[in-house]
């Protein structure tokens, strides 16, 4: 392998031994791909002279920089303005390893010949890579073998790295799309590492959908720092696309002022949503419940409450989905079913057959202690909220966020979601 800290400083000689000038960057562009060629050489030829040498003239890069054409022929490389300059924007700046999931320092940069090309084909970032850049490679090794320890690099493969520069929209833009293939979790675990301008330029690119499950998982900090830099009217949208509870959450922390100009951007059915869940006192069953849950009529059978959990809008709506819960014609909870034993029984039989009609719930007031009690109490991965006068099912309140008042909800978001989130 060759490195960049390798060529960075060195003599660069023509076909016939005569030195051009001394390497001061390498570019290449095409940085969506695995393996970007090297477009040029930025060479440094006196104290004030500067040149960019086509990369398709280079013979060979190590052990000496030699091009296949005499000085006389030296082509100048006109530069197309998307080229990224390897020392200046690439060495020292941190990156998202996406395989690794973690946010990462890159100490050098790897390059490889491919036929007559040569392509950047990942960045190191270990010990070794900023040794090497030190000077103090050939040292290290001696100690290693000395003392009969490994010195390895830590090489991530170009096509793993995702740059969050918020000034380089091109690589900005891949690098979004590399990460929305990460899980909502790892990404928010990174946002919390970056600052707030870096962390709204990266998540810019994400469709309203990825970004509401980034931001449920994300700080306050950061879920107010993105939510501020929005277009109001996207903001309402993204919050649209969180859970319920999660998005009341967030409102309730923000200013009366903003908090209401968001209100008034959703949907009116969200709107309203919002506001009963933001008129529950904080620390109770209803301020913590989400209003997304799967239920059936009562007189379905098992074969039609399975086709209702496929093909209904509401249903697909409920990301938690472990109980089924069955409701009569004025939404009064008749009983709940676990999904286990929804599929596991005959088609033909009725709900009720297999439905517990003896539901453990509680009120919108109770308080969240109580709630986290009678949860950890009959080993419940959710439990119903039912309103005291109506005996209308609101919501349920699941364990994660039952968890939240034994736990800090740092801790609580590092719990697995119960969904395909």
């Amino acid at each position: 392998m060759i490195y960049l800290s390798n060529l960075l400083n060195q003599k660069v000689w023509d076909a016939f031994g005569h030195v051009v000038g001394h390497v001061e960057d390498i570019l290449v562009s095409h940085t969506d791909q695995p393996m970007p060629p090297i477009d040029a050489i930025l060479l440094k030829h006196s104290k004030s002279e500067v040149r960019l040498v086509d990369g398709s003239l280079i013979a060979t890069l190590w052990p000496s920089l030699t091009l296949s054409v005499d000085l006389r022929q030296l082509k100048a490389y006109q530069p197309h303005g998307h080229e990224l300059h390897l020392k200046q924007r690439v060495l020292d700046q941190q990156i998202v390893d996406t395989e690794g999931k973690r946010l990462v320092r890159v100490n050098d940069v790897v390059i490889a010949r491919k036929n007559q090309q040569f392509l950047v084909t990942g960045v190191d970032v270990g010990v070794r890579g900023l040794l090497r850049r030190l000077g103090l490679d050939t040292p290290a090794k001696f100690l290693a073998k000395t003392f009969k320890f490994k010195l390895n690099s830590q090489i991530i493969a170009w096509e793993d790295v995702a740059s969050i520069e918020h000034d380089d929209p091109l690589r900005l833009k891949v690098s979004q799309e590399r990460l929305v293939q990460m899980e909502p979790v790892d990404i928010a675990a990174i946002l919390d590492s970056l600052d707030h301008h870096t962390s709204k330029a990266l998540l810019e690119g994400f469709d309203d959908e990825i970004l509401a499950d980034t931001l449920e998982q994300s700080s306050f900090e950061v879920q107010q720092a993105v939510l501020a830099a929005m277009e109001p009217e996207r903001a309402a949208d993204v919050l649209e696309e969180m859970d319920p509870d999660e998005a009341a959450d967030l409102l309730a922390e923000l200013d009366d002022e903003h908090s209401e100009q968001l209100l008034s951007l959703m949907e009116d059915e969200d709107e309203i949503e919002m506001r009963q869940l933001l008129a529950y006192p904080e620390n109770s069953a209803g301020g913590i419940m989400t209003t997304e849950f799967a239920w059936v009529p009562g007189e379905f059978n098992v074969e039609q409450a399975l086709t209702h959990l496929r093909t209904s809008e509401e249903a697909k709506e409920d990301e938690f989905m472990y109980y089924l819960y069955i409701l009569d014609n004025d939404e009064k909870l008749e009983g709940v079913v676990s999904l286990r034993d929804l599929v596991t029984a005959p088609l033909d039989k009725s709900l009720q057959d297999w439905a517990d009609d003896d539901v453990v719930h509680v009120e919108p007031l109770t308080h969240q202690n109580e709630t986290a009690y009678l949860v950890a109490k009959y080993d419940l991965m959710a439990i119903p909220v039912i309103d005291p006068e109506s005996h209308k099912m609101l919501g349920i309140v699941t364990v994660d966020d039952a968890l939240d008042t034994v736990l800090p909800t740092a801790w609580k978001k590092r719990l697995p979601r119960f969904a395909g989130k």
